[in-house]
This record gives C-alpha cells, sequence and structure tokens, in this order.
C-alpha cells in the first residue's frame, strides 16, 4: 500500500484556489470594487471546502485504518499530537491576529467595525475549535474562515477513539451506519442544529469508508472511461451552477458527498505528469496556508486599493483580472513564508519520534 498518493497535493491547491476566488469577489463586491460574479466557477468555494473535508476524511481514515489493520491498534496519543503540531499553530495564530486586526487595527485607520461578540465568546469558542458557532457572530472574514477547521477538529476528536475502541470490521460498520444516520440527520432538519453551525461530518466518514475499500481492494482501478467520466462531472459540477440549480439541497448534497472520494479514487491509480508537476506539488503543500492566510492578503490588498488607487478609472475587466492576480500572489507569499519559517518548525516537533 503506497503511502503518499499521487496526484492528490496538487489537488489541494486548486481547492484552495476556488476558496479564494470566492472570497476575493465577494471581498470586491462589498466594497464596491468592479466584480464579476456571473461566472459560476467564482461561487465555488463552499463546495471546495466540502472537497477538502473529502480529502481530509480519505487521508486521515486511511491513515488511522492502516494502522489498526496492521498493528492491531492505533496510537491515540500520537495521533492527537500530530494532529496539534499540524494544525493549531496557524490556527491560533489567524484566531488572535483576526481579532487584534477587527477590533484594534482597522479601527485606527478610521474603519468602523461593529463587533457582535464579547472577548469572553471569541477566546472560548475560537481557542476551543468551534470557530463554527464562533461564525455565527460574524467575527469578520479573517476569523469566518476557521470554521471549516473547527468542524475537521471536532470530526476527529470524536472518531478517532472508536479505531481504538473497535475492530477494523466494526469501524467500517460503525462509520456506515454514522454516515446514513448522519446525513438523514443533517439534510432533513431532523436536528437544526447540525445544520446552524454546519457540521458537515458525514463528508469526512463517507470518504473514509471509500478510503478503506481501496486500502482492502489496493488493485482496485475504475476503466479509464469511468475516469474521464468523472472527471468531466467534476468539471461540469464547478464550473456550473446546473447541478445546484435543477436538484434539491439533499440531492446536490449526496451528489457532492460521492462525487469527491470518486475524484480522489480515481486520481490515486495513477500518477498524472500535470499533478505531479514539482511547482504544483509545493503550492498543494502549502495550502494549508493559503487557505488560511488568503483572508488576511485580502485585507492588505483591499487596503492598497482602497487608500492608493484610483479603481473607478480602471476598466472593469482589467481590474478584476489585476485584482484576482494581487490576491494570488500575495496569498502564495504568505503561505510560502509561513510554511518556511513557521510552519516546519512545528511539523518537526509532530513527527519527532518519542525516545
Amino acid at each position: 500500500m503506497k503511502n503518499n498518493l499521487p496526484n492528490i497535493t496538487s489537488v489541494r491547491f486548486f481547492l484552495a484556489i476556488l476558496v479564494l476566488l470566492f472570497h476575493v469577489l465577494q471581498f470586491a463586491e462589498k466594497r464596491g470594487f468592479p466584480s464579476n460574479t456571473e461566472w459560476a466557477i467564482f461561487g465555488k468555494g463552499t463546495e471546495a471546502v466540502f472537497a477538502f473535508f473529502s480529502l481530509s476524511g480519505f487521508l486521515i481514515i486511511r491513515n488511522l485504518y492502516l494502522e489498526k489493520k496492521n498493528t492491531g491498534t492505533v496510537s491515540i496519543k500520537q495521533f492527537y499530537k500530530r494532529r496539534i503540531f499540524r494544525i493549531f499553530p496557524l490556527y491560533y495564530f489567524v484566531l488572535f491576529f483576526g481579532l487584534l486586526y477587527y477590533n484594534y487595527i482597522l479601527p485606527s485607520f478610521g474603519f468602523e467595525y461593529e463587533r457582535h461578540y464579547s472577548y469572553l465568546q471569541a477566546f472560548f469558542l475560537g481557542g476551543t475549535f468551534f470557530s463554527n458557532v464562533l461564525r455565527t457572530y460574524e467575527p469578520g472574514g479573517i476569523i469566518e474562515v476557521l470554521w471549516s477547521i473547527g468542524i475537521e477538529e471536532q470530526f476527529y476528536l470524536l472518531i478517532a477513539p472508536f479505531f481504538l475502541l473497535f475492530s477494523k470490521h466494526k469501524v467500517v460498520w460503525f462509520l456506515a451506519i454514522f454516515s446514513i444516520v448522519y446525513f438523514v440527520l443533517y439534510n432533513f432538519d431532523i436536528v437544526e442544529l447540525l445544520k446552524k453551525y454546519a457540521l458537515y461530518f458525514y463528508y469526512f466518514s463517507v470518504s473514509g469508508l471509500f478510503a478503506i475499500f481501496v486500502v482492502n481492494n489496493p488493485n482496485f482501478n475504475f476503466p479509464n472511461w469511468i475516469k474521464f467520466l468523472i472527471y468531466a462531472i467534476v468539471i461540469f459540477y464547478f464550473s456550473s451552477n446546473w447541478i445546484l440549480e435543477n436538484t434539491s439541497e439533499w440531492i446536490y448534497q449526496l451528489i457532492s458527498v460521492l462525487l469527491f472520494p470518486l475524484l480522489i479514487v480515481s486520481l490515486i491509480a495513477k500518477p498524472i505528469p500535470f499533478l505531479e508537476n514539482k511547482t504544483l506539488k509545493y503550492f498543494g503543500k502549502i495550502s494549508y496556508g493559503i487557505y488560511m492566510l488568503h483572508a488576511i492578503a485580502l485585507q492588505v490588498v483591499g487596503f492598497v486599493v482602497l487608500k492608493f488607487i484610483p479603481y473607478q478609472t480602471i476598466d472593469s475587466r482589467v481590474f478584476i483580472l489585476i485584482f484576482i492576480i494581487a490576491n494570488i500572489a500575495m496569498t502564495l507569499l504568505f503561505a510560502h513564508l509561513s510554511y518556511q519559517y513557521f510552519e516546519k518548525f512545528f511539523l518537526k516537533l509532530g513527527n519527532k519520534k518519542e525516545d
């Protein structure tokens, strides 16, 4: 069983860019900048996050299942240690920077910010990874991007102990039953709290089931025509709103939750030269930073435009293009610096073997 799955790392980069594009056009529209929200691809940030959830569930549950299969147990301590050193440092940096930015930095430049939360709520909800709950208080874009990280950590806090307590066969049954029951509870508004706080746990669990299938069937490979069909549907899904507009909400969720793991299974079968490109793989490696820091980059670029650039005199299409490129460039710079001079230190600590 391959430890490093091909093509997946680069896919992370493209998903992060979809989220960035979504927020760039939202920001431009709110600030009165020229914007083009007619292209469907600029509105697929939430779907890109769903794909991130599926990818995360596939990889993390795959690793837990492999450990269970090979050793008969899982080290919960090591699992959480790796999660802490991978996720926590940049998460808390963005959280505290966001609180500082909206409550002190913006007002000092004459930009009004209305706070709908207390500092106690912010520190408690943000600090305990209930950032999806904190998002309902509209704390500002820099902080709001943390919602998905909170959901991810909540799911793994819940699910990892079951790999220790259950046999590998019972884990499969648990994930299957959990996925079906949870999907129904969420999408048919049986437990309204789930939708209110965007607790999309079924993306992780369903994708995890696909990962377990691949582990147990290492030679499985879709025929090429099925792969091309899946790729075509994914491209159509992200470039058009037809599926969204012509299906009910629960059907759209069902399509999404099945489509993304099918895409992953198709991609990992064989390396694709384009996706194995060294530069793309590096951008994929720093995709966590791209996702976490793009809202900060957006504020920097937006501030420069507001203060120094007469954007009203620029052709709208030219402005949109330049604005997007500037935000991508600034985000890549921030993510690169974060990875090389901040995240790497903690990643090494997380992977350090204990004596």
